[in-house]
């Protein structure tokens, strides 16, 4: 039988193998192959958990070798390992290596082994569990013993028969029991599904939650469609306009269009939150997009990644999911242009002394921010006190390469004041109405509010057409509509000669660039798919062409090269 253990590093890691030899000389404890001060004092856990849980600890030398000799190994999971690999290596030495048939079932098997020691032989849980054990399956090892705690989080990796195990004595006891092992096949439905979520037009949504209600949202109607058409087809977005019009209400607001991940999705976005050490007990494979939204204050390195064990950035960690970018005038520029690539190619690669590891980073990009210094730059209502120069070098913050990876822009104004009049008289129609509840005019006012909520799109309402569009794309490429590359874009974005005056049209008004005509027939494919439309048609397209080219401060940057 062969033990592995597994080192963590960046989005692959490695696979460990521990080997022991017992020979006769002064009792020690030798462990060899770069281990790291956590496991070189994982000698002393480790013999205090073999006397605790009742076995004999060797009184013979024992020299742990863990290979690749030339690889670091780092973090407390080596310690079951380690003490697994010295009781296997004292009971086949007194035995002279031999077994019987009974054991040898399983002790020929390698076995991936990860958990922490307690000095009472107790077993606490350990990050990375995930991507162990996907590593281990992908090299043949279909057999795992891990804490209890880490138990169903291993259980997500099909194909993999993980045994839970709460104490040493317990996880020495399965070496000779296969039967304890369990696992899951490939069947979605075997798979973790979070508590409350609803099925919208046969695709799954995340439990609706009141505090992401879009009825609340009031005289922003562009927006919310906008953001509908960006959760259909993972589109990029920008919002921007004066101070208080609800631009980061409605964006706030985004996760609760997005449907559950997939299982395909789901396991490389697990593999990344449990090398980050992020995933919750009661959520063993992350199957609720990400909504990261990171302070204005973050750093590249916290944005990309990095650190001595290449640690997941929030673009990672938003990996089939959205990074919310608030007040995005406000990060430095150096963070705003290092996401250039990682939006374009889905991946982001990180070299850290010597070594060199590749997280995906196939995330949704939002973007907040006023349209100038002041933020009244466009604003019906108010003046805005800043110079034509002042706005120009606040937007070319972004630079014009970002930009153009934008599909979606929206220029959001502050409701008008006539609005604001009417809400407060729908709410106080009279000066008595707080004290008498039986006014007549009192309810017929109220009663027209309440009509008029209905009539908003609730989040439910908006979910029916992204559900339709995200099982189109789904069945059709099998990806999102903004992940098509320019051959499926051919093939998937056809349209007729009506259309394609539409479109020769908006490039010379508008001399879009080749990405942004792509964004614009990706854009018009997710509105096509949310009507159910097998083509795209001139009202699809014209719709896409106003969400690209929307006016306002853009309109400086139009003849910005790449």
């Amino acid at each position: 039988m062969t033990i592995y253990s597994f080192s963590p590093f960046g989005y692959e890691g490695a696979l460990v193998t521990v080997e022991v030899d017992l020979r006769r000389g002064i009792p020690a404890v030798d462990i060899v192959g770069l281990a790291d001060g956590a496991v070189k004092e994982s000698r002393e856990r480790m013999k205090s958990a073999i006397r605790n849980s009742g076995f004999d600890f060797p009184m013979e030398r024992v020299l742990i070798s863990l290979a690749p000799a030339d690889l670091k190994k780092e973090g407390s999971g080596f310690d079951l390992a380690l003490a697994l690999a010295v009781l296997v290596a004292q009971k086949n030495y007194r035995e002279g290596g031999g077994s019987d048939s009974d054991e040898k079932s399983l002790l020929d098997e390698p076995v991936l082994v990860l958990g922490e020691l307690e000095l009472s032989g107790a077993l606490r849980p350990v990050r990375a569990i995930h991507a162990a054990v996907s590593s281990a399956l992908q090299a043949g090892i279909t057999k795992c013993i891990v804490a209890g705690a880490n138990a169903a989080e291993a259980r997500e990796v099909a194909g993999v028969k993980v045994y839970g195990a709460e104490n040493l004595e317990e996880a020495f006891s399965a070496l000779f029991k296969p039967e304890l092992f369990t696992g899951k096949n490939d069947a979605d439905d075997r798979f973790f599904i979070p508590k409350g979520s609803v099925n919208v037009n046969g695709v799954l949504f995340p439990e609706e939650d009141p505090n992401l209600e879009f009825a609340e949202i009031v005289s922003q109607e562009k927006l919310v469609r906008a953001l509908q058409i960006a959760a259909a087809g993972g589109h990029n977005i920008l919002a921007y306009g004066p101070p208080g019009c609800g631009k980061t209400l409605a964006m706030s607001r985004f996760p609760a269009l997005l449907p559950l991940l997939t299982v395909e999705e789901a396991q490389s976005t697990t593999r990344i939150h449990s090398i980050a050490g992020l995933l919750r007990p009661d959520e063993p494979l992350v199957r609720i997009p990400a909504f990261r939204m990171p302070h204005q204050t973050s750093s590249i390195e916290g944005m990309c990644g990095g650190g001595h064990q290449s640690r997941p950035g929030e673009i990672s960690l938003a990996h089939n999911g959205v990074i919310f970018l608030d007040e995005a005038a406000e990060f430095k520029t150096s963070v705003l242009q290092m996401l250039r690539v990682p939006i374009e190619t889905g991946f982001i690669t990180i070299s850290r002394a010597g070594r060199t590891t590749v997280y995906p980073a196939q995330f949704q990009l939002l973007v907040a921010t006023n349209p100038c210094p002041c933020g009244n730059y466009g604003s019906s209502n108010k003046i805005c006190l800043c110079s034509m120069k002042s706005v120009e070098l606040y937007w070319r913050k972004f630079s014009g390469p970002l930009l153009d990876r934008i599909d979606i822009r929206v220029q959001v104004d502050n409701p008008s004041e006539s609005v604001t009049v009417v809400q407060k008289t729908q709410r106080h129609p009279c000066e008595i109405c707080t004290e008498q509840i039986n006014c007549s005019s009192c309810e017929k006012i109220q009663n027209l509010g309440e009509e008029s909520v209905e009539n908003r799109h609730s989040t439910f309402e908006l979910r029916k057409a992204v559900a339709d569009a995200v099982l189109i794309q789904r069945e059709r490429q099998g990806k999102k509509n903004a992940r098509l590359s320019p051959h499926e874009v051919l093939e998937f974005c056809q349209f007729g000669k009506k259309e394609q005056a539409i479109l020769d049209s908006a490039i010379c008004n508008h001399d879009f660039s080749q990405r942004a005509i792509s964004s614009i027939l990706k854009i018009a494919r997710t509105i096509a798919d949310m009507e159910k439309s097998p083509k795209i048609c001139g009202e699809h397209l014209t719709e896409a062409i106003s969400l690209r080219c929307d006016s306002g401060p853009l309109d400086l940057f139009n003849n910005m090269g790449e």
